[in-house]
């Protein structure tokens, strides 16, 4: 969801990215955790068409992007770390709730939780994912909606950099030439923004690495374990909330409880369902579509948002930043196809 690209929106797309990249991705706003490797599919679980599930996807993926923004920007409650604590709460109860009443949280069934296990890999992976969380929301105080996508298209570059750091991945020619277009891309980006703020841009710049990290101590600390994003859910959703809860007197103190009348409880509690519905969606997409197909659906839903991002936030963006956002488009289209070889 983030719960939060806030990545509540890491997404699908990060999952696929993660498979690929380990042979085997948000923004937000609360992104959906992603596995280590692809879970198996529960039979009680109904199945939907690609064609079906994308389209809801993409809504939900954009809707939560854009609910979150109005959030921080219109209302201006501008409170990222309540809000991903609060989207993270509203998800570890959901995930039990459908835990109970669904099929759709089958999966915990297979993972064995000891207490070895929690210390060793769930905390340390919620720590990194928290910090993805509430600096990528934060980003949205300080930088468009439009700008924040163009920056995330540099999330495979940080996966593959940290890959090859710890050599899960070798480099190759075809790979370095990709990571050089995708990060010329979002540098012209960058250049072309005509409301650059250095504290956003750091804030969103350190996301992109605390998520790569996440994804890439999921391959190092859980491989083989079959979760799904539900399901990895269900197990970081309350950690993460208690190390934000943790984070929050520090941070924002008690403003955002006697802001919460004010904005409307409604508006809170939508928000987060619509975050926690995202995830949801989540689950069937990685099922239903192939890697190339996610990537395309996400590359479609970026453009919508950007351009969603300029007709209802009236964010400017000018043509070298279409010229770089286009250049980091076509890297990420064929670091995907790269992968599938």
């Amino acid at each position: 969801m983030v719960p939060t690209d806030e990545k509540t929106n890491a997404t699908a797309e990060e999952q696929v990215q993660m498979l690929d990249v380990h042979e085997k991705d948000n923004d937000e706003l609360l992104p959906s955790p992603v596995s280590a490797t692809s879970p198996r599919p529960a039979s009680g679980k109904p199945k939907l068409s690609a064609a079906a599930i994308i389209p809801i996807w993409i809504v939900l993926s954009s809707a939560v992007i854009i609910y979150n923004n109005y959030l921080y920007n219109t209302l201006e409650f501008r409170f990222p770390v309540f809000l991903v604590t609060w989207h993270l709460t509203f998800a570890a109860i959901g995930t039990r709730v459908l835990q109970r009443t669904t099929h759709l949280v089958d999966g915990a069934k297979d993972v064995n939780m000891s207490k070895d296990m929690f210390l060793r890999s769930i905390l340390p992976i919620g720590i990194l994912f928290s910090a993805s969380l509430i600096l990528s929301n934060t980003a949205y105080l300080h930088l468009s909606v439009a700008y924040i996508q163009m920056l995330k298209a540099f999330n495979p570059v940080a996966i593959l950099l940290i890959s090859w750091t710890f050599r899960i991945k070798e480099p190759s020619k075809r790979l370095a030439v990709i990571v050089f277009m995708i990060s010329s891309g979002v540098a012209l980006a960058s250049r072309g923004e005509l409301r650059f703020n250095l504290i956003g841009f750091v804030t969103q710049a350190a996301a992109v690495a605390f998520e790569a990290s996440r994804l890439v101590m999921i391959e190092i600390l859980l491989h083989g374990l079959k979760m799904d994003p539900l399901v990895s859910l269900h197990y970081y959703a309350p950690v993460c909330a208690l190390i934000n809860l943790a984070v929050l007197p520090f941070t924002e103190g008690l403003a955002p409880f006697y802001e919460i009348m004010r904005v409307g409880p409604l508006i809170l509690i939508s928000n987060a369902a619509i975050a926690f519905l995202l995830n949801i969606a989540a689950v069937f997409l990685v099922s239903a579509g192939s890697g190339l197909v996610l990537t395309l659906a996400g590359v479609f839903k970026d453009i919508l948002l950007i351009t969603g991002s300029v007709l209802i936030f009236s964010a400017q963006i000018t043509p070298l930043q279409v010229l770089g956002y286009s250049i980091a488009l076509v890297g990420l289209i064929l670091y995907k196809t790269a992968g599938s070889k």
